[in-house]
């Protein structure tokens, strides 16, 4: 698969893309066609194209590269989808029915009239720093596998590459926004589906088995373990860990993001963003059960071939681009470019409504869908491309880890106070919050986290992963708790 070949069907991608984007727009590009695709979408089509928001590239090549670690992981990722799959109902039957019920085009405006003014911006704030974080890391994802298999034969610095990928990406989204979207999700989740199917398919053809016979041997050989049962203080594998890291980071990354849920609340009614939920979740345990028997697929063919790379994260972009040949290669590019850039997409477009409603207070007043404003809304998705554009230089620069271990660690620091702030706002009506000692506190909630990640296990021999954004949102409640008063009886009335 030589480096011009790939490169060109690149620009045949993003020339659909940006097809598909001047169809969407043509006839309406104002800020509500932006940010909520003007209330109208189909819950099927967004369901289906969440699929590829919510996996991203990190699952594409990161989730089958852990599959054999060193650490021992397995099928182990599967039990954090389990505590997604327990998330997102949360979601679907507690969030989903107040954020329809306020008519929000900011799921953060809840937390003002919850919790006061302060408490609101931290929150909005929590998201920006969150999602330019986790969307830099996953678009750095595709970008060094580009790097690596495409620009380097042509000597471009990593940096070009970079811009390149962001300047693509916002030429489809900067007019029709949510609208285009919601059509170039469903089609890169095709994309995404298609290529893990098709993957299974050529490297059991490699493999000189049937879909039966491979389905046998993954069950058989030593990559299969799904339950982790023993260990638990040391052990970051275990069960109860993973399924309530799963399930809580669900919640914050998903439920308390204004990504994922601009997307919902762009429906016509809560029915059909809940039935959106549903069937979501069910495609995406199914999709993620594929993922794995791919990662196991794949170590099965680099011991019988005696591959090795450098990083586990490299182990299916070197197989599928260097050994499968040319059918299989842009599959793979294919699924990969789909997964992160209906990721990167959509979370450009959700930092931009949010800096709009949250900090410029667009639905406040004025008319929300005059000239300035649109103009304005321009000039902070172009800020925000920028920004993501720095994001993933440094962290080139400094990253030594796999990356989906880097988002999930970020994650338990940067949702765990979103959960603190919306639990007490939901749970508590009977106390104030201290509303102007609130950023404090969801500073100080992951600054303990951070130690008690470094020294649990000196401390109390036990050793936290995924369910440490538990903690953080406990430790951000308890802030909330002891800073807040009785709420007098005007102000409960």
């Amino acid at each position: 698969m030589t480096p011009a070949l790939l490169l060109s069907f690149i620009i045949g991608y993003f020339l659909v893309l940006l097809v598909i984007s001047w169809l969407t727009s043509r006839k309406s590009s104002d800020n509500d066609t932006f940010f909520v695709a003007n209330r109208n979408s189909k819950w099927y089509l967004v369901a289906f194209g969440m699929i590829g928001t919510a996996l991203s590239g990190v699952t594409f090549i990161s989730v089958p590269g852990k599959v054999g670690a060193p650490t021992g992981d397995q099928f182990a990722y599967f039990q954090f989808i389990l505590g997604n799959a327990a998330g997102f109902v949360i979601i679907a039957t507690v969030l989903l029915p107040l954020y329809y019920r306020m008519k929000l085009t900011s799921i953060y405006s809840y937390i003002e009239h919850a919790l006061g003014t302060w408490s609101y911006k931290t929150a909005a704030g929590i998201f920006l720093i969150s999602r330019v974080i986790g969307s830099a890391f996953r678009l750095y994802l595709v970008v060094i596998v580009l790097q690596k298999f495409i620009f380097d034969s042509y000597n471009v610095p990593f940096a070009v590459t970079v811009l390149i990928c962001l300047a693509l990406i916002w030429a489809y989204t900067f007019k029709g926004g949510l609208k285009t979207i919601i059509i170039t999700d469903s089609l890169q989740t095709l994309f995404l589906v298609s290529s893990v199917f098709l993957s299974i398919f050529f490297i059991c053809r490699s493999l000189n088995m049937n879909v039966f016979e491979a389905a046998d041997a993954i069950k058989n050989s030593s990559y299969s373990k799904i339950f982790f049962l023993n260990d638990f203080m040391s052990s970051r594998l275990h069960l109860t860990k993973q399924f309530l890291g799963g399930l809580f980071i669900t919640v914050g990354m998903t439920g308390l993001d204004q990504d994922l849920m601009q997307k919902n609340l762009s429906l016509k009614n809560i029915r059909e963003a809940q039935k959106n939920m549903f069937s979501f979740t069910a495609v995406f345990v199914v999709i993620n059960i594929f993922f794995l028997s791919v990662g196991a697929l794949l170590y099965m063919y680099a011991a019988k071939y005696g591959i090795t790379v450098e990083k586990t994260d490299y182990l299916y972009p070197t197989i599928a681009l260097k050994y499968l040949g040319i059918v299989p290669a842009i599959v793979f590019m294919l699924g990969l470019t789909a997964a992160t850039f209906a990721t990167t997409d959509s979370a450009l477009t959700a930092l931009t409504t949010s800096f709009c409603v949250d900090f410029l207070n667009f639905n406040k007043s004025g008319d929300n869908n005059s000239k300035k404003r649109i103009n304005i809304r321009h000039y902070v998705h172009i800020a925000f491309s920028g920004l993501l554009f720095l994001t993933i230089i440094i962290f080139n620069a400094i990253n030594d880890k796999a990356v989906v271990t880097a988002i999930f660690s970020v994650a338990s620091y940067t949702y765990g106070p979103l959960l603190g702030l919306y639990s007490f706002g939901l749970f508590v009506s009977s106390r104030q919050v201290n509303d102007k000692l609130v950023p404090f506190i969801c500073v100080l909630s992951p600054a303990v986290c951070y130690y008690l990640s470094n020294n649990s296990m000196a401390l109390f021999g036990y050793k936290f992963d995924n369910e440490l954004i538990l903690v953080n949102g406990l430790i951000t409640f308890a802030g909330l708790w002891l800073t807040s008063s009785a709420k007098t009886k005007e102000a409960m009335a």
